[in-house]
């Protein structure tokens, strides 16, 4: 985390192949890049190389979308090892993934969704989770960052199971585990007004409660676009970020006090590099105005 002072240079962007020649001509000025990393697993070929000339540039954020950390199944090996050997290479400024699972045993194979799957918010499923983010933490050796995941469905556990809302499964998923959030002010968004049937005031409400109930500080935040399609908000990243998603991140921020890492996400009609450099300065605009009245506030007005 940045002290509060300095106007803070937070907010980093997407690393993506319509974008990689200009941003490598032009060589923007920003605190990280974000690769998703399961795209450079294979140990050569272009796209690794060319990753590597922009770690001459750029710190790297791991982003990853296949750990499957709440899979009943365990941990797939062969994708840990590949993580772990990737992460050696480009020494990273941090690794995430998602609460979520992809792997289940079928009749003596496992499968693989190819999605990301919510995880029942139970006990039993924070003990399965808990256990393979150490393991995973072990082999990288360095924390994971655990993400908030946009979900269309729930689970229902069982009273035995041990029901907990999302805010505590994941509070005690960093506290036991000792991994750091990532905190997906989108998918808090999209889910709230999925939850809502779109009310985007009632939406506002259940995500600054949300974000009011954690007691750990995110170690990173992320913001994206979304759209609705077929009655559904969808967590799309194929837009510019949202007002009511920069109006949490204000929430955010203020409720923190301090400057946390931010990335904005932009995976699906990628817009032209500038739009998304400018999505980028808007937040570092709102971290730096945030700061500021955090500064001359009194200290009981936002959490540390």
């Amino acid at each position: 985390m940045q002290t509060l002072g300095a106007d803070p240079a937070l907010c980093g962007i997407g690393w993506r192949h319509g974008h990689e020649a200009e941003l490598l001509e032009r060589r923007p000025p920003l605190p990280f890049i974000e690769v998703h990393s399961e795209n450079y697993f294979q140990p050569g070929g272009a796209a690794l190389q060319t990753l590597m000339l922009a770690r001459e540039h750029y710190p790297v954020s791991l982003h990853g979308v296949g750990l499957s950390l709440g899979s009943a199944c365990g941990l797939d090996a062969w994708h840990l090892d590949r993580l772990a050997r990737l992460a050696e290479r480009v020494q990273p400024l941090r690794i995430s993934d998602h609460a979520s699972f992809a792997r289940v045993p079928l009749e003596g194979q496992v499968l693989h969704g190819a999605d990301l799957l919510p995880v029942p918010f139970s006990r039993r499923s924070l003990d399965r989770m808990v256990s393979h983010v150490q393991q995973v933490q072990e082999r990288l050796r360095q924390p994971l960052l655990v993400e908030n995941l946009s979900a269309y469905l729930e689970w229902t556990p069982e009273a035995d199971e041990g029901p907990m809302a999302e805010v505590e499964f994941l509070d005690a998923l960093c506290r036991r585990s000792g991994c750091g959030l990532l905190l997906d002010l989108n998918n808090l968004m999209v889910n709230a007004l999925n939850r809502h049937g779109g009310a985007k005031e009632a939406a506002q409400q259940d995500c600054l409660d949300w974000v009011q109930a954690l007691h750990v500080v995110p170690g990173e935040i992320h913001l994206a676009g979304h759209s609705r399609q077929q009655g559904l908000i969808v967590d799309d990243h194929g837009d510019q970020v949202a007002d009511p998603v920069w109006r949490l991140y204000r929430q955010t921020l203020w409720h923190f006090g301090q400057a946390i890492p931010t990335l904005v996400e932009w995976d699906t009609r990628l817009p032209a590099l500038d739009l998304l450099l400018a999505e980028a300065r808007r937040a570092d605009g709102i971290a730096a105005e945030v700061l500021r009245r955090a500064n001359s506030a009194p200290q009981s007005s936002h959490v540390h």
